[in-house]
């Protein structure tokens, strides 16, 4: 069985009124995309929610086991902040397979900001359905 794609998914779906709409390329073997902070991304005053930048983290992760024909779904998701990032920022974000078992695919995710400092990073373990 193949995941189903509707173009409604809240990060990348350009169906979704209230989605993310990421958009991805391939840099070698990473998958990027980049990420505004908008007003309505707000967690604290002025920096962005840690949640929705989960959510970019796992999404570039699944979107690269997508693009390479691995059919799993994120079973395992940790992530590391190190530092805040504010409102108005627009964050790199790059997402690598790391290991491909017969337990399930491990991929790492991170988020740079523009002066290339790490600002967030995360580990996926991801099973085959």
């Amino acid at each position: 069985m193949r995941l189903g794609v509707d173009d409604m998914c809240f990060a990348c779906g350009e169906k979704n009124p209230i989605g993310l709409r990421l958009q991805f390329r391939f840099e070698g073997d990473e998958y990027v995309t980049t990420f505004q902070v908008r007003p309505e991304y707000q967690g604290w005053a002025g920096i962005a929610h840690g949640g929705l930048l989960a959510t970019v983290l796992d999404e570039v992760m699944a979107r690269l086991l997508w693009e390479k024909q691995i059919n799993a779904i994120t079973g395992k998701l940790e992530v590391r902040y190190h530092k805040p990032v504010s409102i108005g920022d627009t964050l790199a974000v790059r997402g690598r397979i790391t290991r491909h078992t017969s337990r399930g695919v491990e991929t790492t995710a991170e988020a740079r900001s523009a002066d290339g400092s790490i600002v967030a990073q995360a580990k996926a373990v991801s099973v085959e359905v």
